[in-house]
């Protein structure tokens, strides 16, 4: 197990090394985040272009970082984590509703960097059968090891795709017939909402909600009621309430 500068745990799944990682990339193995040091040079430029091509997310950081990450071995200035499982497109999402003859159901999260609540933000949708998850490229966890490990393996078998845009995809479900529901404080209370049609539930990040140009594109905005003095709660609880109010609705 490797670990990052801060103390978080990264999947088993690593590869180490500029070679091991060229060929990784050439084989089309399931790659989620390239780490690169920042002051690297020569092939790495190549390593982070193939990466790009290929969706690939790209962080440059330090070598200390680097050296944390492979657990002291030599990294040649590059470590390239493996997903637990791949993404896929918006398209695929819809495909899954389509095979199954019901209304999209989907839940966009919308900067949810808490992998733990990312991974039980899955764990509950595969339970509730929404047909697939949409994370951000940036600002989001991401499919590793330990969302895998809190989703109880429900991120190897819930679709999920990472999009570069969250506004753009929004504006491409809606051409596709289905309404945006997002969770804010400001919205009507959620048990007035009709779940019944083609549904994506936006959950916004733990400390800010969904975004301002997120929830401009939003059909509607839905609240929770709040009887204490915490004005609010836990993402993926917020998200398992509104999962299970759809779950509720579609009988």
């Amino acid at each position: 197990m490797a670990f990052t500068a801060d103390g978080q745990e990264f999947e088993k799944n690593i590869i180490i090394g500029r070679n091991p990682v060229t060929e990784a990339l050439k084989a089309k193995k399931s790659i989620d985040t390239l780490y690169v040091s920042k002051d690297a040079t020569g092939s790495i430029n190549h390593i982070c272009k193939m990466a790009k091509d290929q969706g690939i997310v790209v962080k440059n950081v330090d070598d200390k970082k680097l050296s944390m990450m492979s657990n002291g071995a030599s990294h040649q200035g590059v470590v390239a984590i493996g997903g637990c499982a791949e993404y896929v497109s918006v398209d695929d999402i819809l495909a899954v509703s389509e095979e199954k003859g019901t209304p999209p159901f989907i839940i966009i999260c919308d900067e949810i960097e808490d992998p733990h609540n990312l991974g039980a933000i899955i764990r509950t949708a595969e339970a509730g059968g929404a047909d697939g998850v949409i994370i951000p490229k940036r600002h989001s966890a991401s499919l590793n090891f330990t969302v895998n490990k809190t989703s109880a393996g429900a991120a190897s078998w819930v679709p999920v795709a990472r999009v570069p845009n969250i506004p753009s995809t929004i504006d491409y479900l809606k051409k596709k017939g289905v309404w945006i529901y997002g969770t804010d404080a400001i919205g009507e209370n959620y048990t007035t909402a009709d779940f019944k049609g083609a549904v994506a539930l936006v959950i916004g990040s733990e400390g800010n909600g969904i975004g301002r140009l997120v929830k401009e594109k939003c059909d509607y905005l839905l609240s929770l009621d709040m009887k204490g003095k915490i004005t609010s709660l836990n993402a993926s609880v917020a998200a398992g309430i509104f999962i299970y109010e759809v779950v509720r609705q579609r009988g």
